[in-house]
């Protein structure tokens, strides 16, 4: 549209639409500082061309209102009733769930937040993306979806703007309904699900949307950004959304922190050490440039989106004009706010879950005080229809449903794959390096895909040496001679849920998060958040389509024996090796063809997070690219042939396992024992399957079964606990009389690698000792007279490795 004159706050005034807008609806009031922020705002729009005309932008926020006031009503019902009437009449005693649930308060807090992002869309003709940090107010985003038909494929037909569809919506809602698979069996969750139209983020682990917002949006994208007072005491890496942001390489992120001051018991932090004020101090001091909006009010949520999204424009026009400088105001909505205003129990820490005192289906004092509440809210049908119009000019704005919004449609193609390197096969190479020359050539390969790499300080540590060369760490204001600029991709902190954050956040480009072993064990919330959430979507026949993201654990538990226990800690293999493997792949190079071929995969898939266990200290090569490449495809390889007489096999799922496991195989052998020595590159593809997606990753049985013969001995040497492993390994476990497992025992200190083997009980001499136990035969067979009393107390670690 073309630009035209301003118009006077005074003419726009005098207008009708202003007039109606003004005066509100039921519970929703506008502030004066409000009226005064959207009459500029029109005027804004007006001479900019943006809409028709000033009565558009308040026809837009007067409809905002009812369709406010109607989304709180619903989300009420969906707590207390089993009946919607959208004639307003009061429900009865029948109509009521005799089992309430649901997070209303702050859901009804969410409604203005979501409808203003809703109008602020209408307003531009601009469909914007969302994320809400507090998954819990589901409630707010699926009642506003419902009455305006913003339903996700899997709730199309089944919850409409009708009676029997709102009935239908407050019926499945905490339904417990489930199938005969044992999956979901409605399209409506606690939480934001697969089947919320427009759900990107669970938010059931609060505190991770804080850290993932900023690197979300794509050039050219703009995100709202919903955040609760509560989560803000989760992690501090939200505070750090300034350091990272970039208008070269990032989408426009508006957050708006809803502060209802109150918790599931009390009072939020926030409030307790001097509420709004206390926290825009706080921001200010960690580089935003915080504004408080009335949280109540769609308007206000609607004036603030277009508010910020300008102010971030402002900063892309002065870097194209060269004329932008570090560190940037980061804009920061906060939406004070009463918990759970607009109905009963406003403000108490009822209103949290359920706000009324007592159970209106079983109490009349109750049920009055519902109906009342919900009377207050109620729209007329012809109003609410009239409303409801306003948010579907989709067709004749040319842009897509909200459901639809761009990071929901992330699909991005398999990368460009450079040719492996070719690593001389006598020269020991650390695989941490491998990976290192790997990822740098893939990323110059790809320039097209935004990077980012996750990294809690320990880059040149982990020798990643050359991306960190190549990429940099991201700061304000880069150190002469340093490996820093402002437009680095590596965010580093020390702080693995902040740095994690940065990898799954940026869902339309290349990732990779680098840790120490032990300390990653802190990425584990945000890690399952994703990984539950892609797992659902491959459910629901919607697999994701970001590139797979490795998190790669090196300075492990076996070679980090120089620190004391706390830095030795496999949990978080274990952890995801529970998760289903088709979406939580765990992997254990052995060497750097390995490294480089598990990369590979990782970044083959969509949808997944690939923990990656790497040494960071040079190993023998044991595979050449071509069988590293086909080991990983099917999750294993055996490194002598399975003869006749082969006695016993030894499996061995880590590097370091892998050399005790060969020298065991070596000692074995030269006493007419053959051992076969198996590489456990990624266990999760041996395991039994737990359902039908599983079954379709996991390998195919006559492989395994023609690999690991039935009656055969077996002993594992796991990175892991020997627990877990062996529940992941059942599918090759002969049982006590014909399978053992050695693993970390949870012993270690300060020690070197050869320390933590024999503290662990997991050296060569270990292995020889339970596989001639195995077999029923004296381990002094095959070991000399001082390893059996080094193995039994009352020798030495020298008598072992000599």
């Amino acid at each position: 549209m073309p630009h035209t004159h301003r118009p006077e706050s005074s003419t726009l005034r005098s207008l009708p639409s202003y007039a109606r807008w003004a005066q509100g609806h039921s519970v929703i009031q506008h502030q004066e500082r409000t009226n005064e922020r959207v009459l500029s705002l029109a005027a804004r729009l007006v001479e900019e061309g943006r809409v028709p005309d000033a009565a558009f932008v308040f026809d837009v926020l007067a409809a905002a209102d009812r369709l406010t006031s109607a989304a709180m009503w619903l989300v009420a019902h969906m707590t207390y009733a089993q009946r919607v009437r959208l004639d307003g009449q009061p429900l009865q005693a029948e109509d009521f769930k005799p089992s309430p649930q649901g997070h209303t308060g702050g859901s009804l807090n969410m409604v203005p937040a979501y409808v203003g992002y809703l109008a602020a869309n209408v307003l531009t003709g601009h469909t914007r993306s969302w994320v809400m940090g507090q998954g819990h107010c589901v409630a707010a985003i699926e009642a506003v979806n419902v009455l305006i038909g913003n339903v996700s494929p899997g709730q199309k037909g089944r919850y409409t703007a009708t009676d029997e569809g709102l009935t239908q919506l407050v019926q499945d809602f905490y339904s417990y309904a489930i199938t005969p698979e044992g999956l979901p069996g409605v399209p409506l969750g606690s939480h934001v699900n697969v089947h919320t139209a427009g759900g990107v983020l669970e938010g059931g682990y609060l505190g991770f949307a804080e850290v993932q917002y900023v690197h979300m949006p794509l050039p050219g994208e703009s995100l709202a950004v919903f955040l609760s007072d509560g989560a803000f005491e989760e992690q501090r890496g939200g505070d750090w959304a300034p350091r990272w942001w970039r208008p070269s390489d990032s989408g426009y992120v508006m957050p708006f922190m809803i502060l209802n001051g109150r918790r599931i018991e009390q009072r939020t932090n926030i409030v307790q050490e001097g509420g709004a004020g206390w926290l825009m101090d706080h921001l200010r001091l960690n580089g935003f440039d915080p504004f408080e909006i009335d949280g109540h009010d769609p308007a206000a949520y609607a004036w603030a989106l277009l508010q910020m999204e300008d102010v971030l424009a402002g900063y892309g026009k002065l870097e194209e004009e060269g004329r932008l400088s570090y560190p940037l105001r980061l804009p920061h909505a906060i939406a004070t706010c009463v918990k759970g205003y607009g109905f009963p129990g406003a403000g108490t820490n009822h209103s949290h879950n359920l706000p009324l005192e007592q159970n209106p289906a079983f109490d009349e004092a109750a049920r009055d005080e519902f109906n009342r509440g919900a009377a207050r809210l109620y729209v007329d049908l012809p109003s609410l229809d009239a409303a409801r119009g306003m948010f579907k000019l989709h067709r004749t704005q040319n842009r897509p449903l909200e459901r639809d919004h761009p990071l929901t449609r992330r699909q991005v193609e398999q990368p460009v794959f450079p040719t492996p390197p070719q690593y001389d096969a006598q020269q020991p190479i650390s695989p941490m390096r491998a990976m290192d020359d790997a990822f740098v050539e893939l990323v110059e390969a790809n320039p097209g895909l935004r990077v980012r790499v996750g990294n809690p300080d320990e880059l040149q540590s982990n020798r990643m040496g050359r991306t960190l060369a190549l990429l940099k760490h991201r700061v304000d204001k880069p150190e002469p001679g340093g490996h820093e600029a402002v437009d680095g991709a590596v965010i580093t902190a020390l702080n693995e849920e902040a740095v994690v954050g940065a990898a799954l956040g940026n869902k339309g480009g290349l990732n990779i998060a680098v840790s120490y072993e032990a300390f990653a064990v802190k990425m584990l919330g945000a890690l399952r958040q994703d990984i539950l959430f892609a797992r659902h979507q491959r459910e629901a026949g919607t697999p994701p389509g970001w590139l797979g993201v490795p998190v790669v654990l090196t300075s492990h538990t076996w070679e980090n024996g120089k620190n004391e226990q706390s830095h030795q800690d496999p949990t978080l293999c274990e952890a995801l090796l529970g998760e289903m493997s088709d979406t939580a792949r765990v992997m254990f190079p052995v060497d750097a063809n390995t490294a480089v071929a598990a990369l590979r995969e990782v970044y083959s898939s969509h949808g997944v997070i690939g923990a990656v266990v790497a040494p960071k200290q040079e190993m023998p090569q044991v595979f050449d690219t071509q069988h590293a490449t086909q080991a990983m495809e099917i999750g294993f390889a055996a490194l002598q042939p399975l003869a006749d007489d082969t006695r016993i096999q030894l499996l061995a799922v880590g590097a370091y396992q892998l050399q005790e496991a060969l020298r065991a195989a070596q000692v074995l052998g030269n006493h007419g024992c053959r051992a076969q020595v198996v590489a456990i590159l990624e266990p999760g593809r041996l395991r039994i399957p737990r359902d039908r997606i599983e079954a379709g990753f996991v390998t195919p049985d006559d492989v395994v079964t023609e690999a690991f013969p039935t009656g055969l001995a077996r002993v594992i040497i796991s990175h892991s606990r020997p627990e877990p492993m062996l529940g992941a390994l059942r599918r090759i476990d002969g049982g006590p009389g014909k399978t053992v497992a050695l693993g970390y025992i949870n012993r270690g200190g300060t020690f070197d690698a050869e320390g933590m083997l024999f503290a662990n009980q997991c050296t060569w001499a270990h292995i020889v000792q339970k596989a001639a136990a195995l077999l029923g035969e004296d381990a002094a067979v095959y070991l000399p007279e001082n390893v059996v009393k080094a193995l039994a107390g009352r020798g030495k670690l020298n008598d072992i490795y000599q």
